[in-house]
């Protein structure tokens, strides 16, 4: 028996997410195109709008008026992987881990 996986678009989509936004969304929609922090996006714009006199700030309502926003529900691309997390109230261990025995 075979499964067919959700549908997934064949490529990255610039979008602006309705989640995880601060103003439009421009910022956090440019962190996950690129697969990076939105806050690495919005430090980096800030500092490229201080250092180029403000111009790069006119990017911003630009970028809001052509990216189109994400439909509501949609997966955010790419799919992040869900990390492997300790069970709730284990922690690490204080010394060398041992190898296991095998």
């Amino acid at each position: 028996m075979t499964s067919t996986p959700p549908h997934q678009a064949p490529y990255k989509q610039l979008r602006r997410p309705a989640t995880d936004r601060m103003v439009a969304g421009v910022a956090s929609g440019l962190g996950r195109y690129f697969a990076v922090d939105p806050t690495l996006v919005r430090v980096v714009f800030a500092a490229a709008t201080v250092l180029t006199g403000g111009l790069a700030a006119l990017a911003y309502p630009i970028m809001w008026f052509l990216m189109p926003e994400e439909p509501t529900g949609a997966p955010a691309w790419p799919h992040p992987a869900a990390p492997a997390t300790a069970p709730e109230g284990a922690r690490a261990p204080d010394g060398p881990v041992p190898p296991a025995a095998g």
